[in-house]
């Protein structure tokens, strides 16, 4: 037997690249809160529950809005 080689789906590389910059924006603004909340004067540097579990929320945050992003750009490209 032999393996068709099947041509790839128009979408696919889009949505592969639409994934990982999702992943990026994520970490960059999970490292970013992280960050400002371990070395920001004036805040407690400590970092406890409260600033992972707002990390991840802005993170997520970060992920909708690259992703939301890049979709409505890739929908406007379409039309033109």
């Amino acid at each position: 037997m032999t393996d068709q080689q099947q041509e790839p789906e128009p979408g696919h590389a889009e949505e592969t690249r639409r994934r990982r910059a999702g992943f990026v924006a994520f970490v960059v603004g999970l490292v970013a809160t992280l960050a400002f909340s371990g070395f920001f004067p004036g805040l407690p540097h400590v970092i406890d529950w409260g600033a992972i579990l707002v990390a991840l929320v802005v993170g997520g945050l970060a992920r909708w809005a690259c992703q939301s992003w890049m979709t409505r750009s890739a929908k406007k490209a379409e039309r033109m």
